[in-house]
């Protein structure tokens, strides 16, 4: 993993009063929140898994989940609105990709986090 992949900014104090909702800590985490709660549903959180590795269809994504067309739709529709995936319209259907690398880095990153979890926990690891 590329740790020069993603970059991220620190929330600060500097330019804000103290207690100024819209400065430093307050203003990142209610730009996150809304980011995180898209991405809390588990549903939510395998598509992201599968979008970024590679682009994917409603039909593929829907395969790949097992879960219906409906709700995969219903779920991308939230990424969406939360500015994570992206639609390209290809013919009749829609390719859904993640929206950045600066997205999809952490999401794999996330991934592998959870695959060392498991085999930590897994007996005679």
């Amino acid at each position: 993993m590329d740790d020069a992949t993603v970059t991220l900014e620190r929330p600060t104090t500097e330019g804000g009063e103290r207690g100024d909702p819209d400065s430093g800590a307050v203003a990142t985490a209610r730009r996150l929140a809304p980011l995180l709660k898209a991405i809390a549903d588990e549903h939510r959180l395998a598509i992201l898994l599968l979008l970024a590795e590679r682009q994917y269809s409603v039909v593929e994504l829907t395969a790949s989940l097992g879960i219906g067309q409906t709700l995969v739709s219903h779920h991308l529709k939230a990424l969406r609105d939360a500015g994570l995936v992206s639609a390209t319209p290809v013919g009749r259907t829609n390719r859904y990709a993640m929206c950045c690398e600066a997205v999809a880095e952490p999401v794999r990153y996330l991934a592998g986090i959870a695959c060392a979890a498991q085999a930590a926990s897994e007996p005679g690891a």
